[in-house]
Order: structure tokens, then C-alpha cells, then sequence
């Protein structure tokens, strides 16, 4: 274990305190947006109350969903409907405020809100409430943002701190632009790894462990999985940061999937402490499992990857295994049967865990049935799995993208020189089973996910910034064959699915929201579920059917329905297989 980098990084919202005791501030009104939860906020509102100034600090964090949880002028049921002008912005996304607007709608359920995009407001929001009695109230809601270069030199505009004062006699005395501690801790974070002498190829190291202590608590919202988590956003904002400067240090496009940089691990913890902290090391890679039962058929949460192996032991065929770079084994079964074989896999993103189960119930089914024919390997990625249940020991909510790719830290489906470790499965699948059809079962984060200190919108995954429902991804070559198959496949596949209870309605209810904050969604909908169909070149096998269902951070019934769809769509792709191949 070698150490990098250590500091403490004092509150923002203590430091004002501490500035603004100074008697020439007494009188003077003091308006500030920070990162941090409502709790720190208040608290230093009072104290600098005591002293004689007169403060609101707000969020600098989502601050239009902060408005209407804190700061709304009238009760929400003396609103009728809301108007919305969010800021368009030439440095950013065109949508890109109103995604930070997101779930308003669905935290303001009774009214009927109205959004539009204008370019005449750049760093903030105009809300219009009309109430019951058909008055009309106009506010102001300041977004500060800041145009700033990123370590790989791109371009963001990005949320920051801001400080405004007003002197009773003078007028506004101070009107700029404050870097938080939040801030102070990631850029200085980043500044100690790109500064540091790093050996001259990649994998630069086995993990790279930076544990962040963070006095702030998340804060959930209203509306299904939503919270708003300043501890979560850090670390997916960590994560990416640093892997992309790995990346272009390698010589590698910085959001393309190549490069074996290592595992970079964020842990970003809560602390009581008055502080904020972080810490940078080396260390080995880590080697426990996790281990434990649950019911399988009402699996609340992640199964431990003992129960994975057990689970795969009682199926019946010939047994296949790789390994990874860290030396676990990734497991696979070969069941052989007359049937037209059918490879299924899932744990390739070792965060997105529905999957995981979704495929063992189904090939429990499938091996009983007489003439069944299919491979499963249920955990590609074993070290990232080990990650990521370390991960939710502290953090159960976050989504942990820290923990989506390999030890390598790259995506193995993507990985195209030797050694192969974890893709090697998936060649003995094909191998051994001589399958035309690929079942990949995914998943993706079930509330919003953000980067916050680079440009809010996770870069490369726009389309996955808010969930949108289960849906189909079909891949296959273009053979008329397959073209024909493709089509008779997923009009099956998708009746079969439509017959899953509260699946249509599930889908229905995200896709909506998701219109209203995203744009529309680009997909074919076919018997009621959401599909996306690709043809593709020299695929490894001519048809693969990906799942994506939003489980990443489910538990308990939602993580229920979330298998039970995956294992719906192993079944009914396996006999629509056996109709049409």
C-alpha cells in the first residue's frame, strides 16, 4: 500500500461564517450557493444570523429542484400550474438545464407545468406560479455556472459556488463566483493524480483507492428511487475524470472503451467530522468474495457470488472457466441438448445485478426442460461484482460506476488483444455451443445520474442520464435470414413480455417523464415494449438480444420485477429461438 496524496479541506459554509463575523459585513444581506445539504446550510444561516447578517444559502446542486423543495413562496396546493424558461446555453447541450430540472414534474404532480427553453437568461431560471386564484407570481431562480477546461483540455460549463453580499447603504458590494470545498476536493484530487509519477504503461496500477469523507447526507426526493446525493454525483464524477485522463495519457480517445488503466476506486463516505477529506492509494488488488443465501425466486437484493456458483453447480452439463487478471475464475455451464443452442450471459457491467438472477432463474427452468440447449456464464465480470459489493457496504444507494468495468478498468466485450481473461468465456461459449443467438441481460441506473464538475450530463452517456423503462436492444448481421428472423423473433419475444404485470405501465410512466426532460426516445415499440434494432457487421454471433432494465440500486420488490422481466426475456427469446432459427 503506498500513499499519494491526504488533505482536509474546511467547509465552505464554516469559512463563511468565519468571514462575515468581521464587523464591517454587520447589516449587510449575504446570498451564497454551495454544495451541501440543507442541514449545513441552515445551520450556518442562524449563526450568521447571530452575527447580524442576513443569509440564504442555497444549493448550488439542482438549485430549481431546490427551490421548489425549500424555498416556494406559496403552498403547493395554491398552485394551479407553473411556467418553466430554462437557460439555453451555446456551451452546452441544448437540453441541458432542463435536464438538471428533472424530476420537477413528477415532485409537483398536481400542477401542470409548462417548460421553454430561451436563450435570453444564461445562468437562470424563470418560474411563472399561477395560483388557484389566478394570480401570477414571477421568480428568479440564479443558476451559477462557470466555463472552465478539464485536465484532457475539453470544454464544460459546469455548476459552481457563487457569493453575493449587499451592503444596506452601498449597494452590492460582491457578486462572484466561490469555489466550494466540494469543488476544492475534486480538483485537487485530480491535480495530485496527473501530477503524480506514474510508471510508463498502463495497467499503471492494481487499484488506485481515493476515500473521500463527506459531512453531507442524501437526500431522498418524493418520487420512486430519486435523492438528490452530493457523495454519489462526486463519485461518478471521480471516476470518469480520472479514467479519462488515464486514457489520453495512453493515447487512447478519452471516452472510447480501449485502455487497461486498473481499478479506479472512489469510496466517497459520510463523516460527522467538521470537514472534508480525501486520501490516494495504491493497493493490491482485493481478493475477498461475498458470500451468503437468499431465496432466488424473491431475490431482494444482489445475489453473493457464492450463491452464484452454487446456483450454476446444480445445472447440468459440461463445465467451462476463464480467468481474470486478479486470478478469480469466471464460470461457465455448457447444457447440450437437440434444441437450436442459445448462449446467455449477463454480469458484464458488474453493477447492473438484476441480470445476474434474471439468468440463473431462467436456465433452472430451461434445464428441465427436455431437449434444452444453451450455455450461461451469470458472471462475466467477477473482480468489478467484488467491487461493487464492497461499494454498498456504505453507500447502498449509489449506482457505483467504479465498479461497471474489469480490474483492467476496461469493458470486456470491447477487449480485443490477448490475454482475454473474462471475454475468454464467452469464445468457449460460442465454441462449445455453436449458438446463432447471444441473450446479454444489462441494466442501468434507476434515477438520474450526473456529473456535476463536468458539465452536469455524464459525456458519451446522454442517453442514460435518466431512466426510460426496460427495453430491447437486437443486434444482428445483415443475412436475409436473420433479417426475416428478427422480425417474427421480436414480435414474440415483446407479446410475451407485454403479459409481465405492471410492466407496460412501468415502462410507460418513466418514458413519459423521460420525454419531457430528454427528448423523444428513438425507439420501435412493438407489442408495447421499447426496441431498439441494429444491424451490425461481422457481429460474434448473427442475432444478440440485449436487455436494459433500470436496476442499479433496486432493491426489495422493485429488484423483484427487475429479475423477473430479465428471466421473462430469457424464456420467451429461447422458444422464439427454437420457432424462427
Amino acid at each position: 500500500m503506498s500513499s499519494i496524496f491526504s488533505t482536509h479541506i474546511s467547509l465552505t459554509t464554516d469559512w463563511l461564517i468565519k468571514e462575515f463575523s468581521q464587523s464591517d459585513y454587520q447589516g449587510c444581506t449575504l446570498e451564497a450557493w454551495v454544495f451541501a445539504d440543507k442541514a449545513h446550510r441552515q445551520k450556518a444561516e442562524v449563526s450568521l444570523q447571530k452575527l447580524g447578517i442576513q443569509a440564504k444559502i442555497r444549493s448550488a446542486y439542482k438549485p430549481l429542484i431546490h427551490f421548489f423543495e425549500e424555498d416556494l413562496p406559496f403552498p403547493k396546493n395554491d398552485i394551479k400550474s407553473i411556467k418553466v424558461t430554462y437557460p439555453i446555453h451555446d456551451a452546452a447541450p441544448e437540453k441541458r438545464f432542463l435536464l438538471e430540472a428533472y424530476p420537477l414534474s413528477a415532485l409537483m404532480e398536481k400542477q401542470e407545468i409548462e417548460f421553454i427553453g430561451s436563450e435570453k437568461h444564461q445562468d437562470q431560471y424563470e418560474v411563472v406560479l399561477i395560483l388557484a386564484s389566478g394570480e401570477s407570481h414571477v421568480v428568479n431562480v440564479f443558476a451559477p455556472n462557470h466555463l472552465h477546461s478539464t485536465l484532457i483540455n475539453e470544454q464544460h460549463l459546469s455548476p459552481t459556488g457563487w457569493i453575493k453580499v449587499t451592503h444596506p447603504s452601498r449597494g452590492v458590494c460582491k457578486n462572484e463566483q466561490l469555489i466550494t470545498d466540494y469543488e476544492q476536493l475534486f480538483y485537487q484530487t485530480l491535480n495530485a493524480i496527473s501530477q503524480h509519477s506514474w510508471q510508463e504503461k498502463e495497467p499503471y496500477f492494481e487499484e488506485l483507492k481515493i476515500t473521500v469523507h463527506l459531512p453531507y447526507q442524501d437526500q431522498d426526493l418524493p418520487y420512486e428511487h430519486e435523492s438528490i446525493s452530493l457523495r454519489e454525483a462526486l463519485h461518478e464524477d471521480l471516476y470518469f475524470s480520472i479514467l479519462e485522463w488515464f486514457k489520453v495519457k495512453s493515447g487512447y480517445l478519452a471516452h472510447g472503451r480501449e485502455g487497461q488503466i486498473g481499478h479506479i476506486v472512489p469510496d466517497v463516505l459520510y463523516t460527522e467530522d467538521h470537514h472534508a477529506s480525501v486520501h490516494i492509494e495504491l493497493q493490491d488488488y482485493q481478493l475477498q468474495n461475498s458470500t451468503g443465501f437468499q431465496s432466488l425466486e424473491y431475490a431482494k437484493k444482489a445475489i453473493s457470488q457464492e450463491q452464484i456458483e452454487t446456483e450454476l453447480n446444480k445445472i447440468e452439463g459440461e463445465s467451462f472457466f476463464t480467468q481474470t487478471v486478479t486470478g478469480r475464475q469466471v464460470h461457465g455451464r455448457y447444457h447440450h441438448g437437440s434444441d437450436h443452442p442459445v448462449m446467455i450471459s449477463s454480469g458484464q457491467h458488474a453493477n447492473e445485478t438484476s441480470g445476474v438472477v434474471g439468468a440463473l432463474k431462467a436456465v433452472r427452468v430451461l434445464s428441465q426442460k427436455a431437449c434444452s440447449h444453451f450455455s450461461i456464464s451469470p458472471l462475466e465480470n467477477p473482480d468489478g461484482y467484488e467491487l461493487h459489493q464492497r461499494l454498498i457496504q456504505n453507500n447502498l444507494k449509489h449506482m457505483h460506476h467504479a465498479a461497471r468495468y474489469t480490474a483492467l478498468g476496461d469493458d470486456l466485450e470491447h477487449r480485443k488483444q490477448e490475454p482475454l481473461y473474462e471475454k475468454n468465456i464467452r469464445q468457449q461459449a460460442k465454441q462449445l455451443s455453436q449458438a446463432c443467438l447471444h441473450i446479454n441481460l444489462h441494466g442501468y441506473p434507476s434515477h438520474e445520474w450526473t456529473r456535476p464538475l463536468s458539465g452536469y450530463v455524464p459525456y458519451g452517456f446522454d442517453m442514460w442520464t435518466i431512466p426510460k423503462g426496460f427495453f430491447l436492444i437486437l443486434r444482428h448481421n445483415g443475412e436475409d435470414k436473420w433479417l426475416s428472423y428478427t422480425e417474427k423473433f421480436l414480435h414474440f419475444v415483446t407479446a410475451r413480455l407485454s403479459q409481465v404485470s405492471g410492466l407496460i405501465s412501468f415502462n410507460q410512466k418513466q418514458i413519459d417523464l423521460y420525454t419531457q426532460y430528454a427528448g423523444e426516445v428513438n425507439f420501435r415499440f412493438i407489442n408495447g415494449i421499447p426496441c431498439l434494432i441494429n444491424q451490425v457487421q461481422n457481429p460474434d454471433v448473427p442475432v444478440q438480444l440485449i436487455t436494459e432494465y433500470p436496476d442499479e440500486t433496486l432493491y426489495e420488490d422493485a429488484f423483484i420485477l427487475a429479475h423477473k422481466v430479465q428471466t421473462a426475456t430469457v424464456l420467451a427469446a429461447y422458444e422464439a429461438h427454437q420457432l424462427f432459427a
